[in-house]
């Protein structure tokens, strides 16, 4: 029986396992080491940026961002828009979800993508801030 109770414990938190993906939503947010505007000042981080949100407090979030760095960030610069910034030395964005596909523009690291959507496995729909739409492997973006 507890063995019961605890799986149905773990199967109702899984949900909030989830990962929390959010994006900065001002054209520049500071980034501290503490959860405090008094905290030492670590690093500038750019509009539309995508960050992980790994602990959440009354005001602050405690942010991963792409390269793996961790630190605070005022709640209040973040939106829930979701985009993903690209890894990859290169990315092709396709025309469809294959490798076959016709290549629409290529794309290069740190740009950072709106995302659109699921696609086939291993790929992502997104669209590009200068215009256009398309499929990128998701092994060469970051924010999922």
């Amino acid at each position: 029986m507890r063995c019961l109770f605890a799986v149905l414990a773990l199967l109702v938190s899984l949900p909030s396992l989830a990962a929390d993906y959010r994006s900065v939503g001002v054209p520049a947010a500071i980034l501290y080491d503490a959860p405090s505007d008094k905290a030492r000042k670590l690093y500038l981080i750019k509009t539309a940026t995508p960050v992980e949100v790994v602990v959440k407090l009354e005001g602050w979030l405690k942010v991963r961002d792409a390269e793996g760095s961790l630190a605070w960030i005022a709640s209040s610069q973040l939106v829930d828009r979701r985009t993903l910034i690209v890894t990859a030395a290169h990315a092709e964005l396709r025309a469809a979800d294959n490798d076959n596909a016709p290549v629409s523009r290529q794309v290069e690291k740190w740009v950072v993508l709106d995302y659109a959507g699921p696609a086939a496995p291993g790929w992502v729909r997104v669209s590009h801030p200068e215009g256009g739409s398309g499929f990128v492997r998701a092994n060469q973006v970051w924010g999922l």
